[in-house]
């Protein structure tokens, strides 16, 4: 095989080389550029992967490329945050290529850009100690695919595209969007319907091919969605086909954009056991076959939702059915700001009753859909959803909306300062946390937030007095106390900080 020699030791002009020829890129700092169409380059066996998170691993890159065919070798540039994964068939490169285009990769809660190289076959040294664990990590794949492809006639998946997902231990809410978001990283999800038997919330989930729907179930099965809760039970379906009759939040057919949503009638679930029985779980069971770093590097992976794949992956959120007597930019900041930072926001002229949120992220913007649509907000249930906006533009100079448009980019009031920082995330919630209130009396803080409802208890922290917790009579009278009041100024330099908390009074 001709081609340049690309090791790990010594590797410096290899990697050079590469990246002279890569599609002309040379910046790893991909987060501040558009992404690429294919890079122009045409199609090849070779795939380049950038914009990689610095600790990546060959598995990683190995489960990014896993539905779509055999691979026959990796490569990781640790110092450039760049991947090259080689296929057997250039039809596999190329499905993962136009897969990837219009659903954002994603490797360890980071987004990266997937592209074709200009290499036709990736040549690397066998003697070095990255060949290993890439050869490791190839072998394990192909274990799995062979596994998915030998258990055909026994009583595994074989050829079963329908996946049955119980959600055990559920705290959080969960969406039909949090479960495309989560499966569709695995491959192209047809259709989803949930429903919720036997008191417990429950979904199948139909892929376009088998391994796809092996590849999610040995990679997801006994996972948390959440850190420590909302745990994942994943079967095989005996279905082989899901009717699905509506659109909406409790089922949808990716492909027929066309169905009705069914407002108010029962979301068409297959007649008889909806998951079937479990199927056994021949060679593609537990923890064997492909293991990308145990359990618990998995679950820190899936905590919180951070960074997974959110439908066009916009950090813009459309809310619709606001009060537009009452709604101002300021107050969806302080709102949607408890689940993560508010660049922008703009109230539409023509429809004051529907804003565009910007968040930082698309996760930030997920998180704000899962936990306030159909929060109840100014004596209406708000609805959230994904917005096909990528930003939100300001008004040009000279020109005025009237302050519909608001910019926070640099507002000293977000929550999440610090890439990393805790921040106790919840629903809203009838009780609220209150921070920096030492210099508060309780019945200041009483009256002051018995402007927005009926206070029902109250009570400072033992062991630390500039923190209290204080229980309106409803939700919504404790979220329109958070927007009044959180960033309220009570001291010199002191500003009150409100939160929602799952603690009891």
């Amino acid at each position: 095989m001709d081609g340049e020699q690309f090791t790990s030791i010594g590797m410096k002009r290899g990697q050079e080389e590469m990246m002279q020829v890569n599609d002309g890129i040379s910046d790893t700092n991909d987060a501040k550029k558009p992404k690429f169409d294919n890079g122009g380059n045409p199609p090849s066996r070779v795939v380049h992967i950038r914009s990689l998170p610095n600790d990546a691993a060959e598995t990683d890159v190995v489960q990014l490329g896993m539905p779509f065919g055999k691979m026959t070798n990796v490569l990781v540039l640790k110092q450039k945050n760049q991947a090259f994964l080689e296929f057997q068939e250039e039809s596999c490169a190329v499905n993962m290529v136009s897969y990837f285009k219009t659903n954002p990769a994603q490797v360890r809660l980071k987004s990266c850009y997937v592209q074709f190289s200009n290499h036709k076959e990736l040549k690397t040294d066998a003697s070095n100690a990255q060949n290993t664990s890439a050869q490791a990590a190839l072998q394990a794949a192909q274990g799995l695919l062979g596994a998915g492809g030998a258990v055909g006639g026994g009583g595994g998946g074989g050829e079963t595209t329908i996946l049955r997902v119980i959600v055990d231990n559920v705290l959080y809410p969960v969406t039909l969007e949090v479960l495309h978001q989560l499966f569709s990283r695995f491959g192209k999800i047809l259709k989803i319907i949930t429903f919720t038997k036997n008191n417990t919330f429950q979904a199948l989930i139909q892929f376009s091919d088998p391994i796809s729907a092996a590849t999610a179930k040995d990679s997801l099965d006994n996972q948390n969605i959440y850190n420590g809760c909302n745990t994942l039970k994943i079967d095989y379906s005996r279905l082989t086909n899901l009717n699905v009759k509506y659109n909406n939040d409790k089922s949808r057919d990716f492909t027929r954009p066309d169905l009705p949503t069914g407002d108010g009638i029962d979301n068409g679930l297959p007649l008889g056991n909806p998951g079937g029985n479990s199927m056994g779980l021949g060679g593609l069971g537990g923890g064997g076959g492909f293991n990308f770093g145990g359990g618990s590097q998995m679950g820190n992976r899936l905590g919180n939702l951070q960074g997974m794949n959110q439908g066009n992956g916009s950090p813009c959120v459309l809310v619709s059915n606001l009060d537009e007597e009452k709604v101002t930019p300021d107050a969806l900041f302080i709102l949607f700001g408890v689940y993560g930072n508010v660049h922008r926001v703009k109230i539409l002229f023509n429809k004051k009753d529907n804003a565009l949120v910007q968040m930082a992220d698309p996760s930030q913007a997920q998180q704000a859909i899962t936990y306030l649509d159909k929060a109840r907000l100014w004596g209406k249930q708000l609805r959230v959803a994904p917005s096909k906006h990528q930003l939100i533009q300001m008004p040009k100079d000279g020109q005025s909306d009237a302050g519909l448009t608001k910019d926070f980019v640099n507002s000293p009031h977000h929550r999440f300062k610090r890439l990393g920082s805790k921040n106790y995330i919840f629903p809203p919630t009838a009780v609220l946390h209150l921070y920096n209130v030492a210099t508060l009396e309780e019945d200041d803080i009483r009256n002051m937030f018995s402007e927005f409802g009926n206070v029902k208890s109250f009570k400072f922290f033992n062991n630390d007095r500039k923190m209290a917790l204080i229980e309106m009579s409803t939700v919504e009278e404790a979220t329109l106390a958070l927007i009044g009041l959180h960033n309220n100024q009570v001291g010199d330099n002191l500003h009150l900080r409100v939160s929602f908390s799952r603690s009891t009074i």
